[in-house]
């Protein structure tokens, strides 16, 4: 078999990169593993993930319903019903993508492609009736593996009830209490989930703060908000072991107070991801891969092999799908002959528990690390009319300025729906804006996207609900 062009992985990166392809003219087909198209961002990451955050949110809207005096009674919740419900969301949503490639002419071939040399692949496993021939031949391959969640040999005991993040969206059971081993996004996203659902979460992270890297302004709410749902949070602490004893795990912890033992029914292992780019052959091309697991590639998505691009998690940082997907149109683009290369100043980020976290652009900790001048802008949610309806005042909005030309460089949202907030801001970093047009656009009231307009404003002393005393002279 031979194909013009072979997208290894069929995540958000390898269908976009995929149909993108196909749309300009090329014959392609995808080399996917799982038997549907859809990748860890829909099949067992963002999507799933959501679904149940939604779960989580509703349960949490309705006891604050409360404090206007409408309560309902404790929810019943039905796990199985639950767990039924995000699978129908990932197989209405896979089937769908199955659905654009057939009308796309793009082949689907559902086995592992390991790589011969730098134009074959190996078929292994999978479905056998999607390919005729266990070679593959190409003249271009996009290489979309993406990642995986990492995974300690001192952690993988071989228990069930120790669980990566895709062992936790699985939702075999509601335990009655989980200790999640990180204070990244995955792990606060999942507690979250678990902690509206009625289980008893707590949180060890090894760092000095939950979202180690992350703009302090905006995770303190967040902070806040955890260390009132969850049962407990423990920084500047590491996990020496784990021992499953039957009816639930022991955790030795060692922390600013010392060694304890404590005995917790599942444990969530989330201390983050690593690339795919090992286990299938890949020494067998000219691909250069880098101390961290990453292929090396450039702004045209290309490696080092003339033959093979790269897109996505495996490609390097950040491991977002969004920005997978723009590699992915990038590299297909290229493999037409178009002039494209990856060319973006602000790939957002978004934390989506409650409160959410959503930034894009320059970080204050980025502006320091650089030595670069910035002036920084804040708009309180105490002062937001729809937030103060909304019942959700702990939040704030944040931009980072330049301090000669008042061009926004960054910016920083953390609340109610934040994630929905950030992307007019990547529109106005991308476009170079000063902080006065986006201040002087004009916003609908009451809304939450008033507090972009307002952060502007309290730059430019012109807020009407901030007081900022003028300066004596």
């Amino acid at each position: 078999m031979h194909s013009q062009v072979v997208v290894l992985g069929g995540g958000p990166g390898g269908y976009a990169a995929a149909f993108l392809a196909a749309d300009l003219g090329l014959e392609v087909t995808i080399v996917e593993a799982d038997p549907r198209l859809g990748g860890t961002c829909l099949l067992r990451g963002c999507i799933p993930s959501k679904a149940l955050l939604h779960v989580a949110k509703v349960i949490s809207e309705a006891e604050e319903m409360a404090d206007w005096g409408v309560e309902f009674s404790k929810p019943q919740v039905n796990i199985d019903k639950v767990r039924e419900r995000k699978n129908k969301i990932i197989e209405t949503l896979s089937g769908g993508l199955g659905q654009l490639a057939d009308r796309r002419k793009v082949k689907k071939i559902h086995a592992r492609g390991v790589f011969v040399d730098s134009n074959t692949l190996e078929l292994e496993g999978g479905n056998p009736e999607t390919y005729e021939h266990k070679r593959l031949t190409f003249d271009h391959c996009i290489l979309a593996t993406g990642s995986v969640p990492a995974m300690p040999k001192a952690f993988d005991i071989g228990s069930p009830r120790v669980m990566d993040s895709t062992g936790a969206l699985d939702l075999e059971e509601l335990p009655d209490s989980l200790l999640v081993v990180g204070g990244g996004y995955i792990g606060l996203e999942m507690g979250t989930v678990y902690s509206e659902l009625g289980t008893a979460v707590s949180v060890v992270e090894l760092a000095d703060g939950l979202l180690p890297g992350a703009d302090r302004d905006l995770v303190k709410p967040l902070i806040n908000r955890v260390n009132e749902r969850f049962a407990s949070v423990q920084v500047n602490t590491k996990v020496v072991s784990l021992k499953d004893v039957g009816d639930g795990v022991d955790v030795e912890l060692e922390g600013p107070e010392g060694k304890q033992t404590t005995k917790f029914d599942r444990v969530l292992i989330s201390i983050g991801r690593r690339p795919v780019s090992s286990g299938f052959g890949l020494e067998n091309t000219k691909v250069t891969v880098n101390e961290r697991g990453f292929v090396e590639v450039d702004k045209q998505q290309r490696t080092s092999d003339p033959s093979i691009m790269a897109i996505g998690d495996v490609a390097g940082d950040p491991m977002l799908a969004h920005k997978a997907a723009v590699e992915g149109k990038v590299a297909a683009e290229v493999l037409a002959g178009e002039p494209a290369a990856l060319d973006v100043v602000a790939i957002p980020a978004v934390v989506f528990t409650d409160p959410e976290i959503a930034w894009a652009g320059l970080t204050v900790e980025e502006a320091k690390a650089q030595g670069r001048e910035v002036k920084v802008a804040q708009y309180p949610w105490q002062a937001s009319g729809r937030a103060m309806a909304n019942g959700r005042t702990d939040g704030l909005t944040k931009w980072i300025i330049d301090p000669e030309t008042d061009r926004v460089l960054g910016c920083g949202v953390v609340g109610y729906g934040a994630g929905e907030l950030i992307g007019e801001a990547v529109l106005a970093i991308e476009m170079g804006c000063n902080i006065r047009d986006i201040a002087e656009s004009v916003h609908p009231h009451p809304t939450m996207s008033e507090t972009i307009a307002f952060a502007g404003e309290v730059h430019l002393g012109t807020a009407t609900e901030v007081y900022r005393p003028k300066r004596k002279k």
